[in-house]
């Protein structure tokens, strides 16, 4: 039996699996989950109902099993930081460099090779999709 605070054996099994400069997506409800993904990554579906799982829980327990050296995040169109930012920041440190593309830009991230893993969440807030790049264990 586990004892962390991530119990989840696919993500588990996919984060096992991946290694330095490996990406994670965490993507809210409104994302385009199957379309979007590259071939190869393990998707895995946590949105029970609307509201339910959020990205910022599905977060905290993917941070609590590997380290995070980069952040990408989807920016608005209007050019100003979702609500949600302030949330991850908290979450990943302020000393994670936090990097904000435009939504197509965003959309080709996720489609690379490197992305291991993409969890959608049944998270209604917008633009809280968040992509980690997996560090190195000191």
């Amino acid at each position: 039996m586990l004892k962390g605070k991530l119990l989840h054996p696919e993500i588990l099994a996919a984060l096992a699996g991946a290694g330095h400069g490996s990406k994670v997506l965490i993507a809210d409800g409104n994302f385009p989950h199957s379309t979007k993904a590259a071939p190869g990554t393990a998707l895995v579906y946590l949105n029970l109902s609307p509201g339910r799982v959020l990205v910022t829980e599905t977060l905290e327990a993917i941070l609590s099993v590997v380290p995070v050296e980069a952040v990408e995040v989807m920016q608005p169109a209007d050019g100003k930081d979702a609500p949600i930012f302030k949330e991850f920041q908290k979450l990943v440190g302020k000393k994670i460099p936090f990097h904000r593309l435009e939504r197509f830009a965003f959309y080709d991230a996720v489609g690379d090779p490197d992305v291991c893993l993409l969890a959608a969440t049944g998270d209604q807030r917008l633009y809280a999709n968040i992509l980690l790049t997996i560090g190195v264990v000191a």
